[in-house]
C-alpha cells in the first residue's frame, strides 16, 4: 500500500509515512527500478551529459584541444573538420548531452542520428603535439548550457593531460574579404608576440567571444589551462570557406603540422562563383537567389 502511494505521488501519505519507513521504499525503488536508472544515464539517450569512450588513450605529447563547432561563417567548423579529413584523425569519443536541440539527425541512407559533438585523436608523428580535434552538429542552447557542457569536455581534456587549447570561429565584418585576415584572442598576455610570428592579428578587433570558442577559454583559464582563440575574418552570412583555409594554414604553422588545403580552396572559389550570382541578383532588384544546395552542404545550411 505504502509503495503505491509514493509511486502515485499521495502527498497526504507522504506526510504520514514514518522516515524509516521512506528510507525503506526508496531503497526498494532504487533496487527494483536499477535498470531504469541505468538508461537514464545512458549517453546514448540523451538524457544527460556525457561522454562515450570508443578508445582509450594515454602518453599523449603535450596534448592541444582544436576546438570547431557551428559558428560565424561556419569557418571554425570547416576549419575543424578539414583537419579531421587530411589528418586521417581518429574518433575516440562522443559526447551526447540534453543540452542539445531537441531533434535527430537524417542520413543519407534514411536512418537516423543523435546530434552529437566528437572528439577525434591526431598523433603527431614528430611528437611535439598530439591533438585532440573536437567537431560537432551543434553547440549547446544555452548560457548555462554552454558553462555544463564545456566544462566536462575540460575536465575530459584535462584527463588525457592537456593544458593548451585552440579554438576556432569566425570574425564577421559584413562584406566579402578577398584575403581573409586571422584574428587573434589569447588568454596570457605573454604569448601575443609569440603568435604574431605566425601571422595572427591582435588589437584590431573587440567585443565578445560567444559561445564554445570563448566559454573553453575562459573555463580552461581558471583551470590554469592556456589558451588562443583564431578568429577568420568572414562576411557573415556566407558559409566560408575562404576563411576556413586562411586559418588552417595559421593553425598549421602554429602547431607544426602541415596540413592540404586544395579541397578548401576548390570549394571557397565554387562559393564566391554563387555568392557573385546572388549579389547580381540582388543588385538588379530582382530579389535574392537561392542557393544550391549539395547534400553535403545541407547540414550546414540548416
Amino acid at each position: 500500500m505504502e509503495y503505491s502511494y509514493l509511486l502515485f505521488g499521495d502527498f497526504m501519505a507522504r506526510l504520514l509515512m514514518s522516515k524509516k519507513t521512506m528510507s525503506k521504499i526508496k531503497s526498494k525503488i532504487k533496487i527494483e527500478n536499477s535498470s531504469l536508472s541505468k538508461a537514464l544515464v545512458n549517453p546514448r539517450n540523451g538524457v544527460k551529459t556525457n561522454i562515450v569512450i570508443h578508445e582509450k588513450v594515454s602518453n599523449l605529447v603535450n596534448p592541444i584541444l582544436i576546438e570547431g563547432l557551428p559558428g560565424i561563417g561556419f569557418v571554425g567548423k570547416l576549419a575543424a573538420e578539414h583537419l579531421v579529413s587530411e589528418l586521417k584523425a581518429k574518433k575516440i569519443a562522443t559526447l551526447y548531452s540534453h543540452h542539445f536541440p531537441h531533434q535527430v539527425m537524417i542520413n543519407k541512407d534514411g536512418t537516423i542520428k543523435m546530434i552529437t559533438n566528437e572528439f577525434y585523436l591526431y598523433k603527431d608523428p614528430k611528437k611535439k603535439n598530439d591533438l585532440i580535434i573536437l567537431i560537432g552538429d551543434v553547440q549547446p542552447v544555452s548560457s548555462r548550457a554552454q558553462f555544463e557542457v564545456m566544462n566536462i569536455i575540460l575536465e575530459f581534456f584535462a584527463s588525457l593531460g592537456g593544458s593548451r587549447i585552440i579554438t576556432l570561429g569566425g570574425y564577421g565584418v559584413g562584406k566579402l574579404v578577398d584575403k581573409p585576415r586571422v584574428f587573434g584572442a589569447v588568454t596570457d598576455k605573454d604569448e601575443v608576440d609569440y603568435y604574431k610570428k605566425f601571422g595572427v592579428s591582435f588589437g584590431e578587433v573587440e567585443g565578445s567571444i560567444i559561445g564554445a570558442a570563448g566559454i573553453l577559454l575562459g573555463l580552461g583559464q581558471l583551470k590554469g589551462m592556456k589558451g588562443l582563440c583564431l578568429m577568420g575574418e568572414t562576411h557573415g552570412s556566407y558559409i566560408d570557406h575562404k576563411s576556413a583555409q586562411s586559418v588552417v594554414e595559421i593553425l598549421s604553422k602554429i602547431v607544426g603540422i602541415k596540413v592540404n588545403v586544395e579541397k578548401l580552396t576548390e570549394k571557397a572559389m565554387e562559393n564566391e562563383v554563387i555568392i557573385k550570382k546572388l549579389e547580381e541578383e540582388l543588385t538588379k532588384g530582382q530579389g535574392p537567389m537561392e542557393m544550391p544546395k549539395k547534400p553535403s552542404d545541407i547540414s550546414y545550411i540548416r
